[in-house]
């Protein structure tokens, strides 16, 4: 392994995408199955694995700003190796970013589908009071207040 840091950093940073989008194909599994509990956990351990990724990137970061630059400093398989990580690094954020878009759509569905029944449940009940007052009478009150 190169002894670079920038090197190293987007080595382990690329590891950390790799575990991020793991851990959205589990996701998008919980999403699909409705498995609540679950989620929350993936979510807890991508927030831990994104924590990861911020660290590298502080170190990253700022070379990014002047890529060509410290591209020209290494030797060409250093620079291979450091453009292909970063050319992985991205197509997985991309994957990633895809299917996460892909799960808030099917969760957004679903709490619109849920906002339905709940209008449609709400206005059942009214029918049914509505219903009853006409068909039998306003109900007389069980408290007698005249005592």
């Amino acid at each position: 392994m190169n002894g670079d840091p920038i090197i190293c950093a987007l080595d382990a940073q690329l590891g950390c995408y790799r575990r991020l989008a793991k851990l959205a194909e589990i996701q998008h599994e919980c999403v699909r199955q409705s498995r609540t509990e679950q989620l929350l956990e993936v979510l807890t351990s991508r927030q831990e694995v994104l924590e990861q990724v911020a660290g590298f990137e502080r170190v990253i970061g700022p070379v990014k700003k002047r890529w060509s630059e410290y591209l020209e400093t290494l030797s060409h398989s250093d620079r291979e190796y450091a453009e292909t990580l970063l050319a992985e690094t991205r197509r997985l954020l991309e994957q990633i970013t895809a299917a996460d878009k892909d799960d808030a759509l099917v969760l957004q569905q679903r709490k619109l589908n849920l906002g339905k029944e709940i209008q449609k449940a709400a206005s059942a009940r009214q029918f049914n009071r509505t219903y009853a007052n006409a068909a039998y009478g306003r109900r007389a009150s069980s408290v007698d207040v005249q005592q």
